[in-house]
């Protein structure tokens, strides 16, 4: 393949088919694009001349048309310099710019028929996009999406699998919550037909590449990468039949023109990639400033006390204990209108509102795709009833809605995703979803749009030991894969045991994570009990964690062993650190961005179940060992 690549390359310069070429604004990474053999449309991407992608398909096959075979370049238009500056509301930088080199292509097929490709080359990466014209005055639908991404045979993976649609607890796959596969040869087949999730990580020569995709405006379904990948040749696939809402399209259908989402290629070193923000870059702004949004820690009871602890005593407790950590919030979790209602959820915002605690409370996004039984159930997806329930919550000073057990990625569920977004805005409510598909940008459009599940996290880990022993890993790659562009709801931390469960993570590990993974609600796992039993320090450290950060930096890490970030807020820095493996792991970290002399480092004692905490002197070259599956934070 790499072969063919360079032959493309001879034929452009021996009077074949003219090379297009793009580069990015530091002019290392280059994009061309050429006619391949039957007529495709291919395009290959290079970083500091090194082959990242080989030439790779484009191509759509709509109802009325097909962009597969028998292609020509119609047009190349002017290259155009695309900048950007917006704000997060919450996330891992807050003022974020943009700054890219964009060229749009007209392709044309056999029968006249024309479609734009429109892309875009940051320093960071690669993100292109179908514009899809519609002149008809008919519906035009997707059939397949034909979009490759050609990796060398000596390239490795590190991907997670899509969940087969209608399997799993009360028929809720998919919902991104499997465990990855990681270090595997690319081209390796994923386990089940659904393919593989987004984001996709992959190590090919000296470069890390992360594959995407972001801006969901309702219109097109989401995707993901096909099961098979001959050779090292991924491609687009579809969900699967059953990922729609009630009566709901599958594929990607509109009235008028229309475009995909941006399929994004990330690529660089691992910092490179892992403080990249295209996901967000390539989202569209925000609908409307919304300054009543405010992100934050969270107190949730059901993590570890189930079922059993949504009652008024408990949310009680927890409402007081959010009080006496700072924490903005609680959430109160499933079939509270079943065991409460509605007029002791009123008592409750009252008794938490002069505590300086806002409550949020679950939601099954209901429907006929599943047969859980969880309430309040079939509620929202109704608008007439939805606004009815959104209206009742703001009335009476909820802050915000978990929504759960969402059907998969098909068009009709995004759809429904930004419904409800939207219609919960109108109402300044925050949302959360669970039992869901990937964010891919949509908490840049709606800021009120806090986090979403979409991992296998904490909760799994309750459930079965497999899981527990798997966590350490598994959590040391999520800072390189889904949680580099969106907000991942992992509802992280707890200190104590676990009931029926051996925990395999240390406490230093656990006093890690709230820090690494970023959420605009952080759900902390552990009980008002178990906090208890910590040192005063650990609290207090626990009570001044931001979830909006100016900055971001990856010191050191590799996809499922381990993870150093440093973040800023203000003038403070926070770096968390984590040992995903059984052994001791001794790393020496470049501190020397930091302007501070000392700062507090809060580690493993001698068991994984204890705390030490000293005062460190700030180095260029500092030294730190980590337990196995152990961790550290240190506040500067």
């Amino acid at each position: 393949m790499r072969f063919h690549y360079l032959a493309l390359l001879a034929l452009a310069g021996c009077g074949g088919e003219p090379e297009h070429r793009l580069t990015s604004p530091d002019g290392d990474l280059v994009l061309t694009l050429n006619e391949g053999e039957r007529g495709r449309i291919e395009y290959a991407l290079s970083h500091n001349n090194r082959t990242v992608l080989e030439p790779s398909p484009l191509g759509l096959v709509l109802n009325d048309a097909r962009f597969d075979t028998n292609l020509a370049l119609a047009d190349a238009g002017d290259v155009n310099e695309v900048t950007d500056s917006y704000t997060m509301a919450h996330g891992k930088q807050r003022n974020i710019s943009y700054d890219a080199n964009e060229q749009v292509f007209t392709v044309r097929n056999a029968e006249g028929d024309l479609l734009e490709v429109a892309f875009r080359l940051s320093d960071d990466g690669l993100a292109f996009q179908y514009r899809i014209p519609n002149d008809t005055g008919k519906s035009r639908s997707l059939n397949r999406e034909l979009t490759g991404f050609d990796f060398s045979s000596d390239s490795k993976a590190w991907l997670q699998p899509v969940a087969v649609a209608q399997t799993g607890f009360a028929n809720t796959n998919p919902s991104y919550e499997e465990h990855y596969q990681m270090n595997i040869p690319a081209g390796t087949a994923s386990p089940t037909e659904a393919g593989w999730v987004f984001p996709s990580l992959f190590h090919t020569g000296n470069d890390w590449v992360l594959i995407t995709e972001a801006g969901m405006d309702g219109r097109f379904n989401a995707s993901r990468l096909a099961q098979q990948s001959p050779e090292g040749e991924y491609r687009i696939g579809k969900p699967m039949e059953a990922e729609v809402v009630t009566n709901g399209a599958l594929m990607a259908n509109a009235e008028s023109a229309f475009s995909s989402p941006w399929r994004i290629v990330t690529v660089g070193d691992l910092a490179t990639v892992t403080e990249s923000t295209l996901g967000t870059d390539l989202a569209a702004p925000a609908v409307a400033e919304m300054d009543w949004v405010t992100p934050g820690l969270s107190a949730w009871s059901w993590a570890l006390l189930k079922d059993e602890s949504v009652n008024v005593k408990t949310t009680r407790e927890f409402i007081d204990y959010a009080a006496q950590m700072n924490w903005p919030y609680v959430l109160i979790d499933v079939n509270w209108d079943q065991n409460f209602g509605w007029e002791k959820l009123a008592e409750l915002v009252e008794y938490a509102k002069p505590k300086g605690v806002g409550l949020l409370v679950w939601y099954n996004s209901s429907g006929d795709w599943n047969v859980t039984e969880y309430t309040p159930k079939s509620k929202l997806f109704e608008r007439e009833s939805r606004l009815q329930q959104f209206a009742r919550l703001q009335e009476i000073g909820i802050k915000g809605v978990k929504i759960d057990f969402f059907p998969g990625d098909g068009q009709s569920v995004m759809q429904y995703y930004n419904d409800l977004v939207s219609d919960a805005a109108a109402h300044q409510l925050m949302v959360n979803y669970h039992g869901s598909s990937l964010p891919r940008g949509l908490h840049r459009t709606y800021p009120n749009m806090m986090t979403m599940e979409s991992v296998n996290g904490f909760e799994m880990i309750t459930f079965t030991q497999e899981t527990a022993d798997k966590a350490p890993s598994h959590m040391a790659m999520l800072p390189f894969t889904r949680n580099v562009f969106d907000p991942m709801d992992f509802t992280p931390t707890t200190f104590d045991e676990i009931p029926n469960i051996e925990r395999r993570t240390s406490n230093g590990f656990e006093l890690a994570l709230p820090v690494l993974f970023t959420s605009g609600i952080q759900h902390i796992a552990e009980t008002p009990q178990g906090m208890a039993k910590v040192p005063e320090y650990i609290r207090e450290y626990l009570r001044d964690i931001p979830t909006l950060w100016d900055e971001t930096r990856l010191l050191s890490g590799m996809p499922g062993e381990h993870a150093v970030i440093a973040r800023r807020r203000g003038s403070d820095w926070f770096i968390a650190g984590i040992n995903g493996t059984d052994s001791e792991k001794s790393l020496n970290l470049d501190l020397s961005f930091i302007d501070k002399a000392s700062g507090q480092l809060i580690t493993d004692g001698d068991t994984d179940r204890s705390f030490r905490q000293s005062e460190v002197v700030n180095q260029d070259d500092f030294a730190i060992t980590l337990r196995p599956r152990g961790g550290f934070v240190i506040n500067f």
